[in-house]
């Protein structure tokens, strides 16, 4: 199910002349999709890492009105399909959408641009972070935090010295995986820009244009070097994981 496809795909990429494929990796089209595709996954994962802490802090240590509602509408992006996703999100945040009026009058249009392009992969990647946090942060003890306020630590120095480094490795884990998430959304995303090159075409849906063309050599060499870059991205993922096993406590 899984060595088969990949397996197929990079026979196919190693059977294309590496001057070629270098070229059609390369090209200015390329490039640009590229680019567009990595820093809107980066800025996807920086916000999903920053908010999405804080919501699974909030919903692991608060109990408040509504928490199971928020907690279970987390996982909306997990089972709506992304082509509807991309529908709600263009509802939105068009001109005359419920927030894009107000964003339009201040200048700032999320519709058909890169703007665009973060917002839905910030919507499909979110639960990735708080899905990751919200079990270590559960299996903290808060003795922990009070031995430390005993001790004289501020709630601040409580945070940052006790409480943030066993964090870590989930956290870094979790906005990887957004990250990964982010890299190969298509389905909303094909959506809400107006997949125009060299404005906000990203490198998923440039495979597409050129399967529409059939442009085979093209999509496998763009394909490729998407396949590529997330096989490095688990990896690191994994080596994450593992570290934060290893610095848990043994039971």
């Amino acid at each position: 199910m899984l060595v088969l496809p990949i397996s197929a795909l990079l026979s196919k990429a190693s059977l294309i002349p590496l001057a070629e494929f270098w070229a059609r990796a390369t090209e200015p089209v390329a490039l640009s999709a590229y680019y567009v595709t990595f820093s809107m996954s980066v800025v996807a994962a920086l916000i999903n890492c920053f908010f999405g802490f804080i919501l699974a802090w909030v919903l692991v240590k608060f109990d408040f009105p509504g928490k199971k509602w928020i907690d279970a509408a987390v996982d909306l992006p997990f089972a709506l399909p992304t082509s509807v996703a991309g529908l709600t999100l263009a509802t939105v945040y068009n001109d005359d959408g419920l927030i894009g009026c107000f964003l339009t009058k201040l200048g700032i249009n999320v519709v058909f641009t890169r703007l665009g392009v973060a917002v839905a992969m910030v919507f499909v990647s979110f639960p990735f972070v708080v899905r990751t946090m919200q079990p270590v942060l559960q299996e903290m003890e808060r003795e922990v935090e009070e031995a430390a306020w005993s001790l004289g630590a501020s709630p601040w120095d409580t945070f940052v010295r006790v409480l943030l480094p066993p964090l870590l490795p989930p956290l870094l884990t979790g906005t990887a995986l957004a990250f990964s998430r982010a890299l190969g959304e298509f389905g909303s995303i094909v959506i809400v820009s107006s997949n125009l090159p060299f404005k906000d075409l990203i490198a998923p849906v440039l495979i597409f244009q050129s399967l529409e063309q059939y442009d085979f050599v093209g999509a496998t060499v763009i394909g490729t070097v998407l396949l590529l870059i997330s096989m490095v991205m688990m990896i690191g993922v994994n080596y994450l994981q593992s570290l934060g096993q290893k610095g848990r406590p043994k039971a």
